[in-house]
Protein backbone atom coordinates (compact mmCIF):
# COMPACT_ATOMS: atom_id res chain seq x y z
CA UNK A 1 0.00 0.00 0.00
CA UNK A 2 1.40 3.38 -0.97
CA UNK A 3 1.24 6.20 1.55
CA UNK A 4 1.56 9.93 1.09
CA UNK A 5 2.77 12.52 3.54
CA UNK A 6 2.74 16.30 3.30
CA UNK A 7 3.12 18.91 6.00
CA UNK A 8 1.24 22.09 6.89
CA UNK A 9 2.83 24.62 9.27
CA UNK A 10 1.33 25.72 12.59
CA UNK A 11 2.42 29.25 13.60
CA UNK A 12 2.58 31.07 16.90
CA UNK A 13 1.45 34.68 17.40
CA UNK A 14 4.78 36.01 16.09
CA UNK A 15 4.31 33.96 12.90
CA UNK A 16 7.13 31.66 13.89
CA UNK A 17 6.74 27.95 13.21
CA UNK A 18 5.54 25.97 16.23
CA UNK A 19 5.07 22.68 14.41
CA UNK A 20 3.80 20.87 11.33
CA UNK A 21 0.66 18.84 10.91
CA UNK A 22 1.60 15.73 8.94
CA UNK A 23 -1.09 15.08 6.37
CA UNK A 24 -1.36 11.53 5.12
CA UNK A 25 -3.50 9.08 3.27
CA UNK A 26 -3.22 5.68 1.66
CA UNK A 27 -3.42 5.20 -2.10
CA UNK A 28 -6.07 7.73 -3.23
CA UNK A 29 -7.40 5.56 -6.06
CA UNK A 30 -10.39 4.73 -3.86
CA UNK A 31 -12.63 7.70 -3.08
CA UNK A 32 -13.97 6.14 0.12
CA UNK A 33 -11.87 5.15 3.10
CA UNK A 34 -12.91 3.30 6.23
CA UNK A 35 -11.24 3.47 9.64
CA UNK A 36 -9.06 0.44 8.94
CA UNK A 37 -7.47 2.02 5.87
CA UNK A 38 -6.88 5.30 7.71
CA UNK A 39 -5.23 3.39 10.55
CA UNK A 40 -2.95 1.45 8.23
CA UNK A 41 -2.03 4.60 6.36
CA UNK A 42 -0.96 6.32 9.58
CA UNK A 43 1.03 3.33 10.75
CA UNK A 44 2.75 3.12 7.38
CA UNK A 45 3.69 6.79 7.48
CA UNK A 46 5.13 6.54 10.98
CA UNK A 47 6.99 3.27 10.49
CA UNK A 48 8.43 3.90 7.02
CA UNK A 49 8.23 7.37 5.52
CA UNK A 50 8.86 9.23 8.79
CA UNK A 51 11.09 7.01 10.85
CA UNK A 52 13.24 5.83 7.94
CA UNK A 53 13.81 9.39 6.75
CA UNK A 54 14.14 10.84 10.20
CA UNK A 55 11.68 13.16 11.88
CA UNK A 56 14.30 15.88 12.13
CA UNK A 57 14.52 16.01 8.34
CA UNK A 58 10.77 16.46 8.05
CA UNK A 59 10.15 18.68 11.07
CA UNK A 60 13.34 20.78 11.35
CA UNK A 61 13.18 20.44 15.13
CA UNK A 62 9.52 21.50 15.38
CA UNK A 63 6.58 19.57 16.80
CA UNK A 64 4.69 16.94 14.80
CA UNK A 65 0.89 17.11 14.79
CA UNK A 66 -0.46 13.64 13.91
CA UNK A 67 -4.11 12.52 13.76
CA UNK A 68 -5.09 9.52 15.86
CA UNK A 69 -8.31 7.51 15.97
CA UNK A 70 -9.43 5.08 18.68
CA UNK A 71 -7.55 2.10 17.26
CA UNK A 72 -4.25 3.95 16.94
CA UNK A 73 -4.59 5.26 20.49
CA UNK A 74 -5.42 1.87 21.97
CA UNK A 75 -2.58 0.11 20.12
CA UNK A 76 0.00 2.53 21.51
CA UNK A 77 1.30 3.57 18.09
CA UNK A 78 2.27 6.93 19.56
CA UNK A 79 5.01 5.29 21.63
CA UNK A 80 7.23 5.07 18.55
CA UNK A 81 7.27 8.87 18.38
CA UNK A 82 9.29 11.26 20.57
CA UNK A 83 7.21 12.46 23.53
CA UNK A 84 8.35 16.07 23.68
CA UNK A 85 7.95 16.64 19.94
CA UNK A 86 4.63 14.90 19.21
CA UNK A 87 1.14 16.38 19.39
CA UNK A 88 -1.55 13.68 19.41
CA UNK A 89 -4.53 15.09 17.51
CA UNK A 90 -7.67 13.30 18.61
CA UNK A 91 -10.06 13.28 15.68
CA UNK A 92 -13.54 14.72 16.11
CA UNK A 93 -14.99 11.30 15.22
CA UNK A 94 -13.46 9.67 18.31
CA UNK A 95 -16.09 8.68 20.89
CA UNK A 96 -14.97 9.87 24.36
CA UNK A 97 -15.87 6.76 26.34
CA UNK A 98 -14.60 6.16 29.87
CA UNK A 99 -11.93 3.80 28.50
CA UNK A 100 -10.77 6.35 25.95
CA UNK A 101 -10.59 9.10 28.59
CA UNK A 102 -8.42 6.85 30.76
CA UNK A 103 -6.24 6.04 27.76
CA UNK A 104 -5.76 9.71 26.89
CA UNK A 105 -4.93 10.52 30.51
CA UNK A 106 -2.17 7.91 30.39
CA UNK A 107 -0.84 9.30 27.11
CA UNK A 108 -0.68 12.80 28.55
CA UNK A 109 1.05 11.48 31.68
CA UNK A 110 3.68 9.92 29.40
CA UNK A 111 4.61 13.42 28.24
CA UNK A 112 2.74 13.73 24.96
CA UNK A 113 0.72 16.82 24.04
CA UNK A 114 -2.97 16.21 23.32
CA UNK A 115 -4.94 18.34 20.87
CA UNK A 116 -8.64 18.15 19.99
CA UNK A 117 -9.13 18.46 16.24
CA UNK A 118 -12.09 20.32 14.67
CA UNK A 119 -13.43 21.00 18.15
CA UNK A 120 -17.14 21.59 18.71
CA UNK A 121 -18.13 22.45 22.28
CA UNK A 122 -20.77 20.32 23.99
CA UNK A 123 -21.44 17.70 26.69
CA UNK A 124 -19.94 14.99 24.47
CA UNK A 125 -16.54 16.65 24.07
CA UNK A 126 -16.28 18.34 27.48
CA UNK A 127 -14.54 15.40 29.23
CA UNK A 128 -11.68 15.55 26.72
CA UNK A 129 -11.08 19.25 27.37
CA UNK A 130 -9.82 18.36 30.86
CA UNK A 131 -6.95 16.44 29.22
CA UNK A 132 -6.18 18.58 26.17
CA UNK A 133 -3.42 21.16 26.05
CA UNK A 134 -4.55 22.37 22.62
CA UNK A 135 -7.96 22.89 21.03
CA UNK A 136 -8.18 23.38 17.27
CA UNK A 137 -11.10 25.42 15.92
CA UNK A 138 -12.13 25.59 12.25
CA UNK A 139 -12.51 29.37 11.78
CA UNK A 140 -14.44 28.88 8.56
CA UNK A 141 -16.99 26.54 10.07
CA UNK A 142 -17.41 28.32 13.42
CA UNK A 143 -19.03 31.73 13.88
CA UNK A 144 -16.89 34.52 15.29
CA UNK A 145 -19.23 34.80 18.25
CA UNK A 146 -18.78 31.11 19.08
CA UNK A 147 -15.01 31.42 18.64
CA UNK A 148 -14.91 34.29 21.10
CA UNK A 149 -16.92 32.22 23.59
CA UNK A 150 -14.52 29.29 23.21
CA UNK A 151 -11.55 31.59 23.80
CA UNK A 152 -13.17 33.02 26.95
CA UNK A 153 -14.01 29.54 28.21
CA UNK A 154 -10.84 27.54 27.61
CA UNK A 155 -7.88 29.92 27.61
CA UNK A 156 -8.35 30.79 31.32
CA UNK A 157 -8.10 27.04 31.97
CA UNK A 158 -4.58 27.03 30.49
CA UNK A 159 -5.62 25.48 27.17
CA UNK A 160 -4.08 26.99 24.03
CA UNK A 161 -6.38 27.48 21.05
CA UNK A 162 -5.36 26.90 17.44
CA UNK A 163 -7.17 28.66 14.59
CA UNK A 164 -7.50 26.20 11.70
CA UNK A 165 -8.27 26.94 8.03
CA UNK A 166 -6.83 30.47 8.22
CA UNK A 167 -6.61 31.26 4.52
CA UNK A 168 -6.11 35.03 4.35
CA UNK A 169 -4.03 37.63 6.14
CA UNK A 170 -7.24 39.36 7.27
CA UNK A 171 -8.45 36.14 8.91
CA UNK A 172 -5.11 35.77 10.65
CA UNK A 173 -5.28 39.33 12.01
CA UNK A 174 -8.81 38.78 13.33
CA UNK A 175 -7.86 35.48 14.97
CA UNK A 176 -4.72 36.96 16.54
CA UNK A 177 -6.68 39.96 17.88
CA UNK A 178 -9.36 37.61 19.23
CA UNK A 179 -6.71 35.83 21.29
CA UNK A 180 -5.76 32.60 19.49
CA UNK A 181 -2.37 31.20 20.46
CA UNK A 182 -1.57 29.31 17.24
CA UNK A 183 -2.64 29.46 13.60
CA UNK A 184 -2.78 26.96 10.77
CA UNK A 185 -3.43 27.58 7.10
CA UNK A 186 -1.91 29.16 4.02
CA UNK A 187 -2.57 32.79 4.98
CA UNK A 188 1.09 33.69 4.45
CA UNK A 189 0.89 32.78 0.77
CA UNK A 190 -1.18 35.87 -0.04
CA UNK A 191 -0.09 39.49 0.32
CA UNK A 192 -1.66 41.33 3.23
CA UNK A 193 -0.99 44.87 2.03
CA UNK A 194 -0.64 46.23 -1.49
CA UNK A 195 2.37 48.50 -1.38
CA UNK A 196 3.80 50.98 -3.84
CA UNK A 197 5.47 49.29 -6.84
CA UNK A 198 8.64 51.18 -5.86
CA UNK A 199 11.05 48.41 -4.85
CA UNK A 200 14.18 48.76 -2.68
CA UNK A 201 17.55 48.49 -4.42
CA UNK A 202 18.39 45.05 -2.99
CA UNK A 203 15.10 43.67 -4.26
CA UNK A 204 15.70 45.10 -7.72
CA UNK A 205 19.13 43.48 -7.77
CA UNK A 206 17.58 40.16 -6.79
CA UNK A 207 14.99 40.41 -9.55
CA UNK A 208 17.63 41.29 -12.13
CA UNK A 209 19.67 38.28 -11.07
CA UNK A 210 16.62 36.05 -11.43
CA UNK A 211 16.07 37.46 -14.91
CA UNK A 212 19.65 36.56 -15.85
CA UNK A 213 18.96 32.97 -14.82
CA UNK A 214 16.57 32.69 -17.77
CA UNK A 215 19.43 32.82 -20.28
CA UNK A 216 20.55 29.46 -21.61
CA UNK A 217 24.18 30.63 -21.64
CA UNK A 218 24.90 32.50 -18.44
CA UNK A 219 26.87 35.72 -18.71
CA UNK A 220 29.22 35.40 -15.75
CA UNK A 221 30.53 38.92 -16.25
CA UNK A 222 27.00 40.31 -15.94
CA UNK A 223 26.36 38.14 -12.88
CA UNK A 224 29.55 39.42 -11.30
CA UNK A 225 28.51 43.04 -11.88
CA UNK A 226 25.11 42.47 -10.30
CA UNK A 227 26.41 40.58 -7.26
CA UNK A 228 29.16 43.07 -6.50
CA UNK A 229 26.47 45.79 -6.21
CA UNK A 230 25.07 44.14 -3.07
CA UNK A 231 27.22 43.34 -0.04
CA UNK A 232 24.72 40.78 1.30
CA UNK A 233 24.77 38.81 -1.96
CA UNK A 234 28.56 39.00 -2.12
CA UNK A 235 28.91 37.67 1.41
CA UNK A 236 26.34 34.92 0.79
CA UNK A 237 28.20 33.78 -2.32
CA UNK A 238 31.56 33.59 -0.51
CA UNK A 239 30.00 31.70 2.40
CA UNK A 240 28.33 29.30 -0.03
CA UNK A 241 31.59 28.61 -1.86
CA UNK A 242 33.20 27.55 1.42
CA UNK A 243 30.25 25.50 2.63
CA UNK A 244 30.11 21.73 2.86
CA UNK A 245 27.78 21.68 -0.14
CA UNK A 246 30.61 22.80 -2.43
CA UNK A 247 33.33 20.94 -0.62
CA UNK A 248 35.96 23.64 -1.03
CA UNK A 249 37.94 25.17 1.80
CA UNK A 250 40.34 27.98 1.05
CA UNK A 251 40.71 31.57 0.05
CA UNK A 252 38.67 32.96 -2.84
CA UNK A 253 40.26 35.89 -4.61
CA UNK A 254 37.27 37.38 -6.42
CA UNK A 255 33.55 37.16 -7.11
CA UNK A 256 34.40 35.89 -10.59
CA UNK A 257 36.46 33.05 -9.11
CA UNK A 258 33.63 32.18 -6.73
CA UNK A 259 31.18 31.99 -9.63
CA UNK A 260 33.48 29.69 -11.58
CA UNK A 261 33.92 27.40 -8.56
CA UNK A 262 30.19 27.11 -8.01
CA UNK A 263 29.53 26.32 -11.67
CA UNK A 264 26.58 26.86 -13.99
CA UNK A 265 24.05 24.45 -12.48
CA UNK A 266 24.73 25.29 -8.84
CA UNK A 267 24.83 29.03 -9.48
CA UNK A 268 21.26 28.92 -10.80
CA UNK A 269 20.05 27.31 -7.58
CA UNK A 270 22.19 29.56 -5.40
CA UNK A 271 20.76 32.71 -7.01
CA UNK A 272 17.22 31.50 -6.38
CA UNK A 273 17.96 30.53 -2.77
CA UNK A 274 19.94 33.65 -1.90
CA UNK A 275 17.54 36.12 -3.48
CA UNK A 276 14.49 34.58 -1.83
CA UNK A 277 16.15 34.72 1.60
CA UNK A 278 16.83 38.44 1.07
CA UNK A 279 13.34 39.27 -0.18
CA UNK A 280 11.81 37.26 2.66
CA UNK A 281 13.89 38.97 5.35
CA UNK A 282 10.82 40.51 7.04
CA UNK A 283 8.47 37.61 6.27
CA UNK A 284 7.67 34.39 8.15
CA UNK A 285 10.61 31.98 7.82
CA UNK A 286 8.22 29.34 6.53
CA UNK A 287 7.62 31.48 3.44
CA UNK A 288 11.23 31.19 2.30
CA UNK A 289 11.40 27.51 3.25
CA UNK A 290 8.18 26.70 1.40
CA UNK A 291 9.54 28.46 -1.69
CA UNK A 292 12.68 26.33 -1.59
CA UNK A 293 10.87 23.04 -0.96
CA UNK A 294 8.40 23.79 -3.74
CA UNK A 295 11.19 24.75 -6.15
CA UNK A 296 13.06 21.48 -5.62
CA UNK A 297 9.80 19.49 -5.66
CA UNK A 298 8.83 20.99 -9.03
CA UNK A 299 12.32 20.33 -10.41
CA UNK A 300 12.24 16.66 -9.41
CA UNK A 301 8.74 16.22 -10.83
CA UNK A 302 9.73 17.85 -14.11
CA UNK A 303 12.69 15.51 -14.44
CA UNK A 304 10.40 12.54 -13.80
CA UNK A 305 8.18 13.68 -16.65
CA UNK A 306 11.20 13.19 -18.90
CA UNK A 307 11.42 16.71 -20.28
CA UNK A 308 14.47 18.98 -20.10
CA UNK A 309 12.71 21.60 -17.98
CA UNK A 310 14.24 21.00 -14.57
CA UNK A 311 15.79 24.48 -14.27
CA UNK A 312 12.59 26.15 -15.43
CA UNK A 313 10.52 24.12 -12.99
CA UNK A 314 12.88 25.01 -10.12
CA UNK A 315 12.60 28.72 -10.88
CA UNK A 316 8.82 28.43 -11.30
CA UNK A 317 8.44 26.90 -7.86
CA UNK A 318 10.79 29.43 -6.29
CA UNK A 319 8.86 32.40 -7.68
CA UNK A 320 5.39 30.99 -7.01
CA UNK A 321 5.24 32.97 -3.75
CA UNK A 322 6.61 36.18 -5.21
CA UNK A 323 3.32 37.95 -4.45
CA UNK A 324 3.75 37.30 -0.73
CA UNK A 325 7.45 38.18 -0.81
CA UNK A 326 6.82 41.56 -2.44
CA UNK A 327 3.31 42.24 -1.10
CA UNK A 328 1.98 42.65 -4.63
CA UNK A 329 -0.50 40.71 -6.76
CA UNK A 330 1.37 37.86 -8.47
CA UNK A 331 0.68 39.15 -11.98
CA UNK A 332 2.15 42.55 -11.07
CA UNK A 333 5.12 41.01 -9.26
CA UNK A 334 6.00 38.83 -12.24
CA UNK A 335 6.27 41.89 -14.46
CA UNK A 336 9.44 42.78 -12.56
CA UNK A 337 11.13 39.62 -13.84
CA UNK A 338 11.66 38.62 -17.47
CA UNK A 339 10.42 35.06 -17.21
CA UNK A 340 9.76 32.59 -20.00
CA UNK A 341 6.08 32.85 -21.07
CA UNK A 342 5.40 29.21 -20.18
CA UNK A 343 6.51 29.83 -16.57
CA UNK A 344 4.35 32.95 -16.23
CA UNK A 345 1.33 31.18 -17.70
CA UNK A 346 1.78 28.20 -15.38
CA UNK A 347 2.00 30.45 -12.30
CA UNK A 348 -1.00 32.57 -13.29
CA UNK A 349 -3.11 29.58 -14.26
CA UNK A 350 -3.51 30.72 -17.87
CA UNK A 351 -1.48 27.94 -19.49
CA UNK A 352 -2.99 25.34 -21.76
CA UNK A 353 -3.94 22.16 -19.93
CA UNK A 354 -1.25 20.23 -21.81
CA UNK A 355 1.52 22.60 -20.66
CA UNK A 356 4.02 20.34 -18.81
CA UNK A 357 5.11 23.09 -16.41
CA UNK A 358 1.52 23.88 -15.55
CA UNK A 359 0.81 20.23 -14.78
CA UNK A 360 3.91 19.98 -12.61
CA UNK A 361 2.96 23.14 -10.71
CA UNK A 362 -0.62 22.01 -10.11
CA UNK A 363 0.60 18.58 -9.01
CA UNK A 364 3.00 20.16 -6.50
CA UNK A 365 0.32 22.48 -5.09
CA UNK A 366 -2.22 19.68 -4.74
CA UNK A 367 0.31 17.51 -2.92
CA UNK A 368 1.11 20.31 -0.47
CA UNK A 369 -2.60 20.68 0.30
CA UNK A 370 -3.03 16.89 0.63
CA UNK A 371 -5.62 16.81 -2.15
CA UNK A 372 -4.78 13.19 -2.87
CA UNK A 373 -7.51 12.60 -5.45
CA UNK A 374 -6.17 15.48 -7.56
CA UNK A 375 -2.62 14.20 -7.01
CA UNK A 376 -3.64 10.83 -8.40
CA UNK A 377 -5.28 12.38 -11.47
CA UNK A 378 -2.43 14.79 -12.23
CA UNK A 379 0.27 12.17 -11.65
CA UNK A 380 -1.48 9.91 -14.13
CA UNK A 381 -1.66 12.78 -16.66
CA UNK A 382 2.08 13.41 -16.21
CA UNK A 383 2.79 9.66 -16.42
CA UNK A 384 4.50 9.72 -13.02
CA UNK A 385 3.99 6.82 -10.58
CA UNK A 386 2.43 7.83 -7.26
CA UNK A 387 5.45 6.56 -5.35
CA UNK A 388 7.70 8.83 -7.42
CA UNK A 389 5.62 11.88 -6.45
CA UNK A 390 5.77 10.95 -2.78
CA UNK A 391 9.52 10.33 -2.85
CA UNK A 392 10.12 13.60 -4.72
CA UNK A 393 8.36 15.54 -1.96
CA UNK A 394 10.37 13.82 0.76
CA UNK A 395 13.63 14.38 -1.14
CA UNK A 396 12.74 18.04 -1.70
CA UNK A 397 12.04 18.56 2.00
CA UNK A 398 15.28 16.91 3.09
CA UNK A 399 17.27 18.81 0.46
CA UNK A 400 15.75 22.18 1.40
CA UNK A 401 16.50 21.66 5.08
CA UNK A 402 20.11 20.89 4.18
CA UNK A 403 20.79 23.83 1.89
CA UNK A 404 18.84 26.67 3.47
CA UNK A 405 21.34 27.10 6.29
CA UNK A 406 24.23 27.33 3.82
CA UNK A 407 22.35 29.72 1.55
CA UNK A 408 21.06 32.02 4.27
CA UNK A 409 23.64 31.71 7.06
CA UNK A 410 24.84 35.23 6.36
CA UNK A 411 21.35 36.77 6.50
Amino acid sequence: METFVARQPVFNRQREIYGYELLYRSDPSDEHFDGTEATLATQQVISTSLLSIGLDNILCGKKAFINFNERLLSEGVHQSLPRQDTVIEILESVEPTADLIALCRGIRDEGYTIALDDFVSGPRTEPLTHLAQLIKVDVRDTSQGEQERLLRTYRPRGISLVAEKVETYEEFEWARTAGYDYFQGYFFARPGVIRSPQLPTSTLTCLRLLSEMQNTDLNFKQLEELIRMDVALTYKLLRYVNSALIGRHGAVQSIKQALVIVGTHRIRQWVALATVSIMAADKPSELALLSIVRARFCELLARSVGRAQGDQAFLMGMLSLLDALLDQPLEEALQSVSLAPEIVEALLGTAAEQNPLSRVYRLARCYEMADWDAVKTLARACIIPDVTVRNAYVRATVWANGVISAASSSA
